[in-house]
């Protein structure tokens, strides 16, 4: 399956450097993988949009839906059959701009929670990597 993630600015701190070059890692296993780290001055609709493309566009919203692991391991498989590329966005630390999260095919919510920026973006990392070795069949989701 082809993801591509997007995000705003990197993370900046060191735990968070770390944590993302680890499941980078991982995920690059299991998927065709790319990712696209847009400057912070760069958090507009027209950039965001540009660097999605026409792939599926899945927006981090703290409204969007929540998933268990499982389901998300389905809507992962679900994308593999459909043969799109899905694209995960994660926006700076005041969010997405209206009209990306317009044009997003499904807002996602990692938590209820708050979570900073750098976390947040090592938490996306990590729940899809969940969800792909969940889909393999692999024992690290338990």
């Amino acid at each position: 399956m082809k993801l591509h993630i997007i995000t705003i600015g990197q993370p900046k701190l060191d735990y968070a450097r770390s944590g993302w070059q680890e499941y980078e890692a991982r995920l690059r296993h299991y998927h065709q993988f790319r990712v696209t780290h847009l400057p912070d001055k760069q958090n507009d609709t027209k950039h965001i949009l540009e660097a999605a493309g026409s792939a599926y566009k899945v927006a981090l919203e703290v409204t969007g839906q929540q998933f268990s692991s499982h389901d998300l391991a389905l809507f992962l498989e679900k994308q593999a059959l459909a043969g799109k590329e899905a694209t995960f966005i994660i926006g700076g630390p005041t969010g997405l701009p209206p009209e990306v999260l317009k044009a997003a095919d499904l807002h996602w919510s990692l938590s209820q929670l708050t979570f900073p920026h750098d976390l947040a973006m090592v938490i996306l990392l990590e729940t899809l990597y969940r969800a792909s070795t969940i889909n393999a069949g692999h024992p690290y989701h338990k």
